[in-house]
């Protein structure tokens, strides 16, 4: 065990945890690619958990750093104006579709969450909530409440009454054999028996991950939401898109992941990759939801100038490089080869994905069970050849791989070529 990880392991919760039997550090990187202290380097496909969407020392977003560093202004609290924050504002709000959008910035998606729930349970007067089975929404009192996945619920308290609904879950019998068309239309139906059993009536929101994160990539099938949308609609309750992971381009078909569902959400959450590495998260809503708290409030870190700086030209650049046309056609082509290359290979369930956001389900060759073995195995085959990978999903069965949003050709087909030989190394080693 290194020095620093006895450190860790001293002062850090246990329950944070750490990637690969020998943990990294990682010490330096540029585009694509970082490099450990040992001097080693990998192509980068999990970028901090989709948070260097750009990658690493981006010209542009340095640059736009360095500039409010060089003015000695890195803080000043909400209290105040700040131009890199309404300039900020207004390209989202015109970006969300949203009708007389506002934003409020936070630092992290958790915050997100939690203040678009409060926008929703304060409108409708109602602490009812629904959530999807599978889903993950933050590590807060009020997020782990909502999440739909046993692992991540730190506490059996909460601060809402919560129904999960189907979406991402038809590979339970119940639905086993079902289409697209049949199985959205089950759920719709259980979703109209949930409101009729298990609630009061004044149900405040549904909040849903287009592509659930932490819970594997996995989704529901596109117009779902919209659907669950047009029947919350009937007793005025509203629809949260977590775009924390989803937004800014990555699945290739839609800025917004909810735009395949057909439907423009009463609220937006967002973080992670509009910083590129710098903390920043925010809630775009209806002006009338936004200004309809009845207390005061404060961001004292949120939309500060720095991570504002940051965001600006982050989202400049995805937009001015067109990054989701690169996520739609790098990722299609990736997501592809996988699918070839996964076909012969007992050890691999399922491949899926959209835009560069993809994931691979491990199992046990005899069984077809989900096998977490596997896939902690598959982490160190791809970190030997020089690939860093994420994992997750309901039983920890899945990789999860994000890259940077303006990966090359060239990089795609290399990590594509890792991927596909680590993948037949570990089923070949699990079929023995």
């Amino acid at each position: 065990m290194s020095e620093l990880h006895e450190r860790h392991r001293r002062v850090i919760p246990n329950w944070l945890g750490l990637y690969y039997s020998e943990p990294l550090e990682l010490t330096s990187g540029s585009g694509s690619r970082v490099s450990d202290a040992s001097g080693r380097t990998y192509l980068d496909f999990f970028c901090g958990i989709l948070t260097n969407m750009l990658g690493y020392d981006v010209p542009e977003v340095r640059e736009a750093v360095q500039r409010q560093l060089d003015t000695g202004v890195v803080h000043t609290s909400t209290l105040y104006l700040i131009r890199n924050q309404v300039e900020l504002a207004e390209k989202l709000a015109r970006l969300s579709g949203i009708e007389n959008a506002k934003v409020f910035f936070t630092n992290s998606g958790t915050e997100a969450n939690e203040t678009a729930l409060m926008l929703a349970t304060a409108a409708r007067r109602s602490n009812q909530v629904l959530a999807l089975r599978n889903s993950y929404h933050g590590r807060s009192f009020g997020a782990v409440a909502i999440t739909g996945n046993g692992a991540w619920k730190s506490s059996p308290l909460a601060p809402f009454a919560v129904h999960y609904l189907h979406g991402t879950d038809r590979q339970l019998p119940a639905f086993a054999g079902m289409g697209d068309a049949e199985y959205s239309a089950a759920c719709v139906q259980d979703l109209r028996h949930v409101l009729t059993t298990a609630t009061a009536g004044d149900v405040a929101c549904l909040i849903a991950e287009p592509v659930q994160g932490v819970g594997g990539f996995t989704m529901p099938p596109d117009g779902l939401l919209g659907e669950y949308a047009a029947v919350l609609r009937e007793r005025g309750a509203l629809l949260i898109s977590d775009e924390v992971q989803t937004a800014w381009g990555r699945t290739g078909e839609n800025f917004w992941g909810i735009g395949a569902h057909g439907v423009t959400p009463d609220i937006i959450t967002f973080a992670k990759g509009l910083g590129n590495g710098l903390a920043i998260g925010g809630v775009i809503a209806r002006g009338e939801l936004m200004d309809g708290l009845p207390g005061n409030g404060i961001s004292t870190f949120g939309g500060n100038p720095l991570s504002t700086a940051a965001a600006n030209a982050t989202l400049d650049y995805v937009l001015s490089h067109d990054l989701q046309r690169n996520a739609a056609e790098l990722g299609s082509m990736i997501i592809n080869g996988l699918r070839e290359a996964a076909g012969p290979l007992a050890a691999v369930g399922e491949v899926r994905g959209k835009g560069l956001m993809f994931a691979i389900d491990l199992v046990d060759p005899p069984t077809g069970a989900p096998s977490p073995a596997l896939a902690t195995r598959m982490l160190e085959e791809a970190r030997e050849r020089g690939l860093l990978i994420g994992k997750g999903g309901l039983y920890g069965h899945t990789l999860r791989m994000a890259p940077p949003m303006n990966l090359t050709e060239a990089e795609a087909k290399e990590g594509l070529g890792i991927l596909a030989d680590a993948l037949r190394a570990v089923s070949e080693e699990a079929s023995r």
